[in-house]
Order: C-alpha cells, then sequence, then structure tokens
C-alpha cells in the first residue's frame, strides 16, 4: 500500500442527494475514468489498477459505492436500484466538469457499468466491464439456464431479509472472505489485504446496504436482454473460472454491443484483475488509450 498512499487523494463529494467516498489519482485535467467495483469490495478492489492508470495520465475515481465503507448508506432497498445507483457516478463527473467519461466496473460495478452506458449514452465514453454481465442477460440466465440457476443460488439466499447480514454478523464476516478463496494467484489477498474488507464491512449498515443491491435488482422489472443496445466501445475481460456466471453470459452481454469484443482470461477467477492483475490493467490500457 506504500505506492499506492503516495499517489491516492481521499475525500467525500455530494452526488445524487448523497455523499460518496472516493479516491482519485493522477492528473485532475486527465481523461475522466471511474473505477466500480463489485460486492464484497470497495475502492481497496482496484488497487493494483490504480497507480498505472494514473501513470498513465487518467483522472482515476475509485469510489466506494453508496452502502459501502465510508459512503453514505441510505435506507431501504429502493435506494439501491441500478438507476439510482447509475445517478450517483453521473453526479461525480458533474462535481469534476466533465461530460463524458469512461467506465470500468467489476461484479456489480460492472452492472452499473452496463446500465449507465445504455441509459446515459452521451456520457459514457467507453466502457470496460469485468467478470458482468448485463443485468437483463444475468436476470433471464438467473430464470432460465439450469447451470446458471445453480451457480446463483447465494442470490436466492440473499433476497431473504435480514438473516443473511445476521448469519455472516455473527461469523465474524468469514463468509465473505471466504468468496475470495477460488481466486488463483497466490498472495491475491494478503491477511492484510482481508484486514482492510473486514474493517469495512464492519462499518454500521454496509451489510444491509450490500445485499440491498441484491434485494433491488431482483424487485426489478426488466425488458428482454436484447432491447438493451450499448452504443459506446465495450471491452468484456472474463475470467473463464468463475465460480458464480457462465462464460455465455458475457458471450451474450457483448452481443448487445455495437463495438464490442470479449478477452478470455483461461485461469483467471471472478476475481480476474486479483488473479492477473498486470494482464488486466494492460488490457485496459490499452482500451482506454
Amino acid at each position: 500500500m506504500t505506492n499506492l498512499n503516495k499517489v491516492v487523494r481521499s475525500s467525500r463529494i455530494p452526488t445524487n442527494g448523497i455523499h460518496l467516498h472516493v479516491m482519485e489519482a493522477g492528473p485532475s485535467d486527465g481523461p475522466l475514468v471511474f473505477l466500480l467495483h463489485g460486492f464484497p469490495e470497495f475502492w481497496y478492489g482496484w488497487r493494483n489498477q490504480i497507480a498505472p492508470l494514473a501513470e498513465c495520465g487518467f483522472h482515476v475515481v475509485a469510489p466506494d459505492q453508496r452502502g459501502y465503507n465510508l459512503s453514505d448508506k441510505p435506507k431501504g432497498v429502493a435506494s439501491y436500484d441500478l438507476d439510482q445507483l447509475a445517478s450517483d457516478v453521473v453526479g461525480l463527473a458533474d462535481y469534476f466538469g466533465q461530460h463524458g467519461f469512461a467506465v470500468v466496473g467489476h461484479d456489480w460495478g460492472g452492472s452499473i457499468g452496463w446500465w449507465l452506458a445504455g441509459r446515459h449514452t452521451s456520457r459514457v465514453r467507453q466502457l470496460a466491464v469485468l467478470n458482468a454481465p448485463h443485468p437483463a442477460v444475468w436476470l433471464h440466465a438467473m430464470r432460465n439456464d439450469p447451470a446458471q440457476k445453480h451457480k446463483s443460488g447465494y442470490v436466492r439466499f440473499f433476497r431473504i431479509p435480514y438473516l443473511p447480514e445476521v448469519l455472516i454478523a455473527l461469523s465474524r464476516s468469514k463468509t465473505l472472505a471466504k468468496g475470495f478463496r477460488d481466486t488463483v494467484r497466490p498472495g491475491a489477498f494478503e491477511e492484510t489485504d482481508l484486514a482492510q474488507y473486514r474493517k469495512a464491512w464492519a462499518q454500521p449498515g454496509a451489510l444491509t446496504a450490500m445485499l440491498d443491491y441484491y434485494r433491488a435488482i431482483l424487485k426489478k422489472a426488466l425488458l428482454p436482454p436484447a432491447d438493451y443496445p450499448i452504443i459506446c466501445p465495450t471491452l468484456v475481460i472474463w475470467g473463464k473460472c468463475d465460480a458464480y456466471a457462465i462464460s455465455e453470459l458475457g458471450e451474450a452481454s457483448v452481443r448487445l454491443c455495437v463495438n464490442g469484443r470479449i478477452e478470455f482470461l483461461d485461469r483467471s477467477t471472478h476475481w480476474v484483475q486479483h488473479d492477473e492483475p498486470g494482464r488486466v490493467t494492460d488490457l485496459l490500457v490499452g482500451f482506454l488509450g
């Protein structure tokens, strides 16, 4: 963390009626790039990509998304609807005085990236998604594809009110940490890293807010996937050993794109930017540049 601490700047920024904690790096007049984390991470999930992207001249902004770590945690499942999550990012761009921006998202951050690209087409310059299908593709598969139904069993558990966060808290978040164990790179999550995550998960209200992302998407009425064309240039990076999503979801999501391509990393898991940080960073720099 020493080198990262030298390049990042921490602040709380008002957006969409709340305040988000963000970490910035790189020149403030560089091309704006949002790094959006997924479940159950926070901005720290991009610790291997922030400095290299900043060194390439990008204005890198990695927020704790609403409900996570040091950001505000509004109550109620409706507060975590995709439209609200996307509006948070648009509000951050407005704060920085930028109309256009690029989005890099992993897991839930990727879901928000897809939603931004489809709903705010004039704002999103480029989209890079890591192991995250388009939300409509994901929901369709969870309901209709037997293999994905099996992989998404945890989602059905998360939709239960109150019980999941109670059990996670009773386990002292060992359940969440266990989810990182399928990484293939030794040391991808050191004990010092897990300590950072446990501190974030222990923030008051965080567990319920994090799970409310799943509860909100399961309540949302979505059109068929084909009704969500993506216009901006899009790169999907997909670790093929994902324990939570079948690779066909990445391919189905790319078919929604006018100008999209997919890069499979055959040995990587769902935690692709941790498994192969150098490869992922190189792909992002080549795409965003």
